[in-house]
Parts: structure tokens; sequence; C-alpha cells
């Protein structure tokens, strides 16, 4: 997608064929700056400390993780060590389990002198796949919000309000919640996008509002709280969002605030629509609710926000006093009942297992 006028990925190989470059997002909106990742403890701690975030951008993160150590140490017991380092960073997106279980199953079966090469080779391979995924999801998602344009309001603004950041910085490229976004408006659909700013972190007011501004696409940020409203108002036609981790059962686990958006949707009558790449099924898990491990990140996260002060500078500010504690909860469950649709790279699927094994008949 685009910063001003130039087409730029997320993450791609350094040139010396070793390190990757990625964008450090603890930075957006304020200054674009890229961070130069040269080992596997670099990819760590991008991982953990959310230079990198979005579920497939850290599985494609992690991927080049593996081939940075297997040009150090390709032995299995180093293999095994860094699945392990890696895993560890996040444990909520299936996309990082999913892209080192990747990268293990295609290094084992070769040998040592041949692995480095063919890590490198392989994590390319699965950032040009994300891109592939991502571009696919955008076009069936444009089917929906073009049934919207001809339907409901023909000639008019189609509103769609989205939570989080599940846009181009969440993956190597397009996103998934904004990949129908940027269809339709590259298609001249008229679309006005609601960007929920997303506490604690702030993902939706400094990366997808940056994302948009970038792209031309007309938005409003607004609280997390106002978007029941608006959807009272008859203010929006759609949610369209993204997720760390799907079940088989269609559940969805996403950001935190996620469950509340499904839940005022569904009072009111409006769509509800989650875009997935099918690596970010859990077939493995049935029950989001009891079964998916919630990540409890730091609790600084909600006790101070970060901006840009008057002067000019970035800086972070206490918003509670001193002595109270706070919960950080990272991501929440929205149960299958609550969801429209799930729009996959195969198509749009009903949120249930009949749904999701109609298109992925090969996971019966």
């Amino acid at each position: 997608m685009k910063v001003g006028e130039r087409h730029t990925r997320t993450i791609w190989q350094g040139a010396d064929q070793h390190s990757v470059e990625i964008i450090d997002q603890r930075w957006l909106p304020h200054e674009f700056r890229i961070a130069s990742l040269t080992s596997v403890d670099n990819v760590a701690v991008a991982i953990k400390d959310m230079w990198v975030r979005g579920a497939p951008l850290i599985g494609v993160t992690a991927a080049y993780g593996v081939a940075m150590a297997m040009s150090v140490d390709a032995s299995d017991v180093n293999l095994d060590s860094t699945w392990h380092k890696l895993h560890e960073t996040r444990p909520t997106a299936i996309n990082l389990k999913w892209a080192l279980d990747e990268m293990r199953r295609t290094l084992l079966p070769v040998p040592h002198a041949q692995r480095q090469s063919a890590a490198y080779a392989r994590a390319a391979e699965l950032a040009d796949e994300d891109v592939e995924l991502n571009r696919s999801m955008g076009r069936h998602g444009l089917a929906l919000i073009r049934e919207i344009a001809a339907g409901k309001k023909p000639g008019e603004v189609v509103n769609i309000l989205t939570h989080c950041n599940a846009g181009w910085l969440a993956t190597v490229d397009y996103g998934t919640a904004t990949a129908p976004i940027y269809s339709a408006y590259e298609a001249g659909i008229p679309i006005h996008v609601y960007v929920d700013e997303t506490r604690p972190r702030n993902q939706g007011a400094q990366l997808t509002a940056w994302e948009m501004v970038n792209h031309g696409v007309p938005h409003t940020l607004i609280v997390d709280n106002a978007g029941g409203h608006l959807m009272q108002h008859g203010q929006v036609d759609m949610v369209i969002v993204g997720t760390d981790r799907t079940t088989a059962n269609g559940d969805v686990c996403n950001k935190i605030g996620t469950y509340l958006k499904a839940l005022a949707a569904h009072d009111n009558g409006v769509p509800f629509y989650v875009a997935l790449p099918s690596p970010t099924i859990d077939w493995t898990v049935r029950d989001g609710i009891r079964e998916i491990p919630i990540e409890e990140r730091s609790a600084e996260e909600v006790t101070y926000v970060q901006g840009r002060s008057i002067d000019g500078g970035i800086t972070k500010v206490r918003i509670s006093p001193e002595g109270t504690l706070a919960a950080n909860p990272a991501f929440d469950v929205t149960p299958a009942r609550l969801i429209t649709g799930l729009i996959t790279e195969r198509g749009v699927a009903i949120a249930s297992p009949e749904g999701l094994l109609g298109l992925f008949p090969e996971r019966k």
C-alpha cells in the first residue's frame, strides 16, 4: 500500500540478504522509521514489544527469524530452540505457531548445508502468499460492499466501522479487514470508514487512521464507546474487523473490545464481518472462550498514552493516579452466533463448522 506516493510493504529482506527491514510501528503515526532485524533475538524483541504486530505479519517476521537462525547454526537442535524462543513471544495469535510449524516442516528434510537458503526462500514465499491471501479477501469483501451500495444505499456513501488495526500494517500488504475497504475505494464505490481509537494502545487512532490518510480513504476517528451510539442512529452500514485466531467452530479472537462491537451490531441489525486468511484458523480449537489463551500485557499500556507533545517530541504521559492497578487483557472472543460472515481468501463463510468446512473441505 502507500506511504505518501510510494508503494511499501511492512517487511522485506535487507540488501545484505541476511537481515530483514521492517516498519517500526511503535513510532507511527508521528514518525516513519525503518528498523533492521539481524538476529533471532532482534526478531523476538520486535514481536514481543510490538515493533511489528498483527497476526499475519507476526508469522512472516518469525519465519525470517528462523532463516536468520539457520544462517548461524542449521542444526535440528537450533531449529527446535528457535521455534520455542519465537513461539513464546505472543501466545494468542495462531499465525505465529502456524508459520513456525511451516518453517520446521520445510527445513527438517533439508540437508544442513542447504537450510539457510531454503529458509530464506520459504520465508519470502510466506510473505508473498500473505499478500495474495489478502488480495483475494479484498475481492470477496468488495462483493459485500457492492451489495450494500447497490441495494440499501444506491448512490450514497457506505459507512464501515472497523476496530483496531487489521490493515496492511498488520500484514505484509493490503491488510485483512481493510482489504475490502481499499478494494471498494479503488473501485470507485463511495465509502467512509469509522475508525475506533482502540485503547489501550490506540492502534486504530495511530495506525488505521494513518493508513487511511496515506491511501486517501475518507474516515472519521471515534472513541471506542461511540460505535454503539452510531449503530443505534443508523450511521453504520457494516462492521469489518480482523482476527488473531478463529476456531473451527467460527468463534473469533481479536483485539479487546471487538466483542462489544459485535453485541452492538447484533442488537441493531448491522452486519458484522470478520476478515481472515486461512492460516488464522485454528482447526484444533472449537470453544474460543474456554480454549484460546488470552495475552495479558503490561499495565503500563493502560496507565500511559503515547503521542506528540506540543513541542513536537514523541512522549508518554501517565493518565491514572500513582498506585492505581490496571488490568490489560489484550484480546476478547466474539462467539460465532454474533458474526454475519467470515471473509476468507476462498469466499465468505457462515461462522460455523459447516460454513468453514464448506470452503476448506480438506479439513474434514
